[in-house]
């Protein structure tokens, strides 16, 4: 069966690894293997790993690198999913945008090969797709027609890397459009809650071919968009809520700072779709924590998060891509205390299942 309008999108969290770099700028294939493994935590961790997106540094990083990081990771996730049960099976979705449409094309064809259960897509930031549906409905439609195994196609919508200042996002009417095509499955949305809301909204007429899956980017809204409220403020806001969500709730949730709280994000999301208040607030403060301790290091967020998995034993380097801002010296030093900090507050505040286990000090 040629469509893929059939599948289903994979609820739950999605992991956006890190690219494993050496002092040189070469991928560390063993430490990239083994960020994979940490993430997936045996089933409790990824419910999906995203390959080769913008806290892997696809825009800093070369295409061969890129596309070998794809590669490596869906072996990875194989490997892990032969000790899985059917129901934990964990899927790896390769992100292919590229600087030119040749680029992207290329991309694609390279994680189909590589067994990739899904491609993402952000449109907005390939240079010369001045149409984006139409690069999407005929060259990328096209491409996958003829390959031998057709998979979906997730959009990426983030500001952060449109190529276009007056295009930061792919118009709700287009998004429509896209989802009339029976590879295009969902969109994940980096962006605040009024834009998330736009799509949300929308949803109810993006699903002609079946269920159409939308992913909070922007992790840390999850626990405004799930929260449950109380009193007559709280009332008001839950029908606001029902109103502005009434295409859906979000199927999933995109979280980098996940490369190093895995478990934690996990239950995160557990709790959030459970309308957990009171575990809840124990997850928001863990990683609320977290991201604190990210902005005081100067948001330098890639760089942190592999500081961190080199601090938990899982990467041997925490060099980041040409153009990624590093960590100075003093700025590791505070993350460092800062994440042992973190590290402790989540065996304080959260069951011991859900947290992350790691080495100390390298």
């Amino acid at each position: 069966m040629r469509s893929v309008e059939h599948t289903r999108p994979r609820p739950g969290l999605s992991v956006p690894v890190v690219t494993a770099l050496s002092a040189r700028g070469e991928l560390l294939e063993a430490d990239q293997r083994a960020v994979v493994r940490h993430v997936i935590q045996d089933g409790w961790g990824a419910d999906i790993v995203f390959a080769a997106g913008t806290t892997g540094e696809w825009d800093r990083l070369p295409g061969e690198t890129s596309r070998r990081v794809v590669a490596i990771c869906t072996e990875e996730v194989k490997k892990a999913n032969a000790g899985l049960a059917d129901a934990d099976r964990v899927e790896c979705w390769a992100g292919i945008t590229a600087q030119t449409r040749g680029e992207t094309l290329a991309n694609a064809i390279a994680a189909i090969a590589a067994g990739a259960d899904a491609l993402v897509l952000a449109p907005l930031a390939v240079r010369d797709a001045d149409d984006a549906v139409r690069f999407v409905a005929r060259e990328l439609g096209d491409l996958l027609d003829a390959s031998a195994r057709r998979v979906p196609v997730y959009l990426y919508d983030n500001a952060a890397i449109a190529t276009d200042p007056h295009r930061t996002h792919i118009p709700t009417k287009h998004v429509k459009a896209l989802s009339r095509l029976d590879f295009v499955r969902g969109i994940k949305v980096s962006a605040g809650l009024k834009v998330l809301g736009n799509y949300t909204q929308a949803a109810k007429s993006f699903r002609e071919r079946g269920e159409f899956g939308i992913y909070v980017g922007d992790a840390m809204s999850v626990f405004d968009v799930f929260r449950p409220r109380h009193g007559l403020r709280g009332l008001l806001s839950d029908y606001w809520q029902r109103f502005w969500l009434s295409g859906g709730l979000p199927v999933g949730v995109v979280s980098g700072p996940a490369n190093a709280l895995p478990r934690e994000w996990a239950r995160a999301w557990q709790v959030c779709r459970a309308g957990d208040a009171e575990r809840m607030r124990a997850a928001e403060r863990v990683l609320g924590a977290f991201r604190a301790a990210t902005k005081a290091s100067g948001s330098r967020t890639i760089a942190c998060l592999k500081r961190a998995l080199l601090r938990q034993g899982v990467l041997a380097s925490d060099v980041v891509a040409a153009g990624t801002p590093a960590l100075a010296a003093a700025d590791a030093e505070r993350f460092d205390a800062a994440f042992e900090e973190v590290r402790s507050l989540a065996r304080e505040l959260l069951e011991p299942t859900w947290v992350t286990p790691g080495g100390g000090a390298p």
